[in-house]
């Protein structure tokens, strides 16, 4: 099988390239032009350049291919113009998708996040069937995507299959950027923490996730969404269980949350307004966190196969790839990986 690939230089994008080569696939890619190429040296792997919004590029990368990967998207809580998140992953998904109609491609997973689901209130735990409006999304990165998410399932039909899949929060290596919940490490690594509001998340192996994808492709029903994650953990803990193991010994400080949204305006006045570069707290990233956002991910288990490694050792994986790839001058030795595991999106 010969696939194509949006985004292969990103985290999820990266780790999904690595697999699918891995399992002996014929994988293009498509990247940015001057996009810095982290990518594999491998005979099966083959890298055209263009750009998600520029149609000519798209339909040469899908001609030919036998299945599509669309994980290409701006993952930020912060832009300097919001319009760009917009027109990329909206209009960019669209693009691909008509594309691959046009190219005779008949199946295509599309990467969203469990950022487009609705919160289920205090107490509950969101699964697939948690759809939410662009009203009760805050910020332009989830409206974005679960706009890009609704254009992709419209497509979804005789002539394209669809699968959508909603990833938590991804940890491990290859997190070059890095990403916003690749920060929670890397700041918990340098001890550059402000504090931390009283939240929680999903947090899945970045390696697991793209075999979901692969699974996704494979045995995914068209027209439907599956959330890949793992471990319900609140951010107390996430912190926690990175001290237990790395041997660490940090002690980031609890927040109320008007204190730390009063902190994010000044960062956002200074950093974004002034300077013109991503804030150290973005607002839209504080508004995501006022709930812990506890996922269900059975669905994915039973009909995917997807695979649920532990918390622990996931963020390990990426402590360890941080201080490696030279972010980070801690020093540790690996401890305890066994983090407690409490099934699919089972929460504390």
């Amino acid at each position: 099988m010969k696939y194509l690939v949006t985004g292969a230089t990103g985290f999820v994008g990266g780790a999904l390239t690595g697999q699918l080569l891995a399992e002996g696939n014929s994988v293009r890619a498509l990247i940015r032009p001057g996009s810095t190429q982290r990518l594999p040296d491998n005979p099966l792997l083959e890298v055209v350049t263009g750009d998600v919004l520029d149609q000519p590029s798209v339909e040469r990368a899908v001609h030919g291919v036998d299945g599509l990967f669309h994980v290409a998207a701006i993952y930020s809580y912060w832009h300097s113009d919001p319009a760009e998140t917009y027109r990329t992953n909206v209009d960019g998904t669209e693009n691909v998708l008509r594309a691959a109609i046009s190219n005779g491609v008949r199946r295509a997973v599309v990467t969203s996040t469990v950022a487009t689901l609705k919160w289920p209130g205090h107490g509950k735990i969101a699964d697939e069937s948690a759809v939410a409006n662009i009203s009760d999304l805050p910020g332009h990165y989830k409206r974005s995507k679960l706009m890009a998410e609704q254009a992709a399932l419209a497509l979804n039909g005789r002539d394209l299959e669809v699968v959508v899949v909603n990833p938590t929060a991804p940890f491990g290596p290859g997190d070059h950027r890095p990403t916003p919940t690749g920060r929670i490490v890397l700041e918990f690594l340098n001890r550059r923490f402000p504090g931390y509001v009283d939240t929680g998340i999903n947090v899945c192996d970045v390696d697991d996730v793209a075999i979901g994808h692969l699974r996704a492709f494979e045995r995914g029903r068209p027209g439907e969404r599956y959330i890949l994650g793992s471990e319900n953990i609140s951010l107390r803990d996430v912190y926690g269980t990175l001290n237990r193991v790395t041997g660490l010994r940090r002690r980031p400080v609890k927040a109320p949350f008007a204190l730390a949204y009063a902190a994010g305006l000044a960062d956002m006045l200074i950093e974004g307004k002034l300077l013109r570069r991503e804030p150290f707290i973005p607002l839209e990233g504080l508004q995501v966190s006022r709930h812990p956002m506890y996922v269900d991910c059975t669905k994915a288990v039973i009909e995917l196969g997807l695979p649920q490694r532990p918390a622990g050792a996931s963020l390990l994986r990426g402590a360890e790839w941080f201080v490696a790839n030279g972010y980070s001058a801690a020093q540790f030795t690996g401890l305890d990986v066994q983090a407690h595991s409490h099934g699919p999106g089972g929460g504390r």
